[in-house]
């Protein structure tokens, strides 16, 4: 999505910290993103994300502001619900306002051709006697 990021993430332990875990997230993105802008050479988009920083945020060192410091996160405990949220994650960019692509599958940053087309089955996993 242009302006946000919809993720489905399991924890196989229970003792995890969302917050830690979504924080370490966004600063790894963050200095992608920035490297990404400044190979680039893309000062307008830069600016803009120096301009987003707070003074608190400068004072501590931080330069762009690139995510707000809010998410949105829904446990999952059903089939039913995580179906439904998948769904939604591959519907979202060709619905309402985004348009990103003429059918769900076709949008760039979406995994959904993997599960509707099945394109998994065309990579091999590999297993330690293949290396």
């Amino acid at each position: 999505m242009p302006n946000h990021l919809h993720v489905i993430v399991h924890f196989p332990e229970q003792n995890f910290n969302l917050n830690t875990i979504l924080a370490n997230g966004k600063r790894f993105m963050d200095y992608q993103i920035v490297n990404l802008l400044e190979a680039a050479e893309n000062k307008g988009l830069l600016f803009h994300l120096e301009s987003l920083v707070t003074l608190r945020e400068n004072k501590k060192g931080q330069i762009h502001k690139i995510f707000k410091d809010s998410f949105d996160a829904k446990p999952v405990f059903s089939q039913k619900f995580l179906i439904q949220k998948i769904n939604y994650i591959h519907y979202n960019p060709v619905t309402g306002k985004w348009m990103l692509a003429k059918y769900f599958t076709e949008y760039e940053h979406s995994n959904a051709s993997f599960y509707e087309e099945q394109l998994v089955q065309h990579f091999r996993p590999v297993h330690y006697m293949d290396l």
